[in-house]
C-alpha cells in the first residue's frame, strides 16, 4: 500500500476553508495519512506554498510549517495539533515568518496552492530548530515513501 496524505476539512486539489487561514483561527487542518512503510522512523510534514508572492509570477517557495520525529505509530494529526500538542516526540522546525509553529495561508494576491508533504523515514532526526532546507538536507538517503496533499487559498474565500 502506497504512503497516503488525505485531510477531512478539504478535498485534493480543493480549497481550504478559511478557518485554517490568517483570514480565520490560523489553527493547522487534520491531517490523516495511512501506508506508513514497514521500517519508518519517524515522519516529516512540510507545507509549503510554490506561488508566493503571485501565482503569476512566482519568485519563491514560502514554508508555512514544518514538522519533524513524528511518531509512525499515529494515523495523522488533528486539527490544531500545533497549538494542542504534537505527538510525543514530534518536533516543529522554523517556518518562513522565523517562528516555531504553524502559519497559515496568507497569499498577498490570487490563489495559491498550499502543498502538504509527508514523508517516512527510516531514522529520526538528531536536529535543533531546523527550517526545510535543513530538514531536506538530513531527510537525504532515508526517505521510505512520500504522500502529497494540495489545497488551494485565496483571500476572501469563505
Amino acid at each position: 500500500m502506497a504512503l497516503t496524505l488525505t485531510s477531512p476539512a478539504f478535498k485534493a486539489q480543493g480549497q481550504i476553508p478559511a478557518k485554517y487561514t490568517c483570514e480565520g483561527d490560523e489553527v493547522s487542518a487534520p491531517l490523516n495519512w495511512d501506508g506508513v512503510p514497514e521500517g519508518t522512523k519517524s515522519l516529516v510534514l512540510i507545507i509549503d506554498d510554490p506561488d508566493a508572492p503571485d501565482p503569476t509570477a512566482p519568485k519563491r517557495v514560502f514554508v508555512h510549517w514544518v514538522v519533524y520525529n513524528i511518531p509512525p505509530d499515529p494515523h495523522g494529526l488533528p486539527e490544531n495539533a500545533d497549538g494542542e500538542g504534537l505527538p510525543k516526540g514530534a518536533l516543529a522546525g522554523v517556518n518562513d515568518y522565523k517562528q516555531s509553529g504553524y502559519r497559515g495561508p496568507c497569499p498577498p494576491v490570487g490563489r495559491h496552492r498550499y502543498f502538504h508533504k509527508l514523508y517516512a523515514l527510516d531514522t529520526t532526526l538528531p536536529l535543533n530548530a531546523p527550517t526545510k532546507l535543513d530538514l531536506e538536507a538530513a531527510m537525504e538517503g532515508h526517505v521510505l515513501a512520500k504522500a502529497e496533499l494540495i489545497g488551494t487559498y485565496q483571500k476572501g474565500d469563505r
